[in-house]
C-alpha cells in the first residue's frame, strides 16, 4: 500500500506534523500540552525514518530500528515528564509555564 503513495506526500504530512508540534512548544503555556508537542514532534521524524528507508532501501530494517529507539526514548521521557509536572502541580496547584518565577523560590 505504500508503494503507492509518494514520499513526496509523506514527507509533506511529516514536515506539516513536525511544524504543528513547534508551533505547539512555543504558544502553549500548560506543561501537559508542551508535552503532546514534543511527542509529536518525535512522531513526525519517526515517520520520516520509516518513509524513507522505504523508498531507498526497501530490503533494510535501519530506519525501523531507529524509529523503535526513539519509541522507547518518548516513553521514558513522557513518564519521567509526567511524574515531575504531577509534582509540580501538587506543590504548586498549577502547571502553567507563566507561573515559573513564583516556581524559583
Amino acid at each position: 500500500m505504500i508503494e503507492n503513495i509518494p514520499l513526496s506526500y509523506i514527507l509533506i504530512v511529516s514536515t506539516l506534523m513536525f511544524f504543528i508540534g513547534i508551533f505547539g512548544f512555543l504558544t502553549r503555556r500548560n506543561l501537559i500540552t508542551i508535552l503532546m508537542s514534543v511527542e509529536l514532534i518525535l512522531n513526525s521524524v519517526n515517520i520520516n525514518f520509516v518513509a524513507v528507508n522505504r523508498y531507498l532501501f526497501p530490503d533494510n530494517m535501519h530506519g525501523h530500528f531507529f524509529t523503535i529507539f526513539i519509541i522507547a526514548i518518548a516513553a521514558s521521557e513522557a513518564a519521567v515528564a509526567i511524574a515531575i509536572i504531577l509534582n509540580i502541580y501538587r506543590k504548586f496547584l498549577n502547571i502553567n509555564v507563566e507561573n515559573v518565577s513564583d516556581m524559583k523560590h
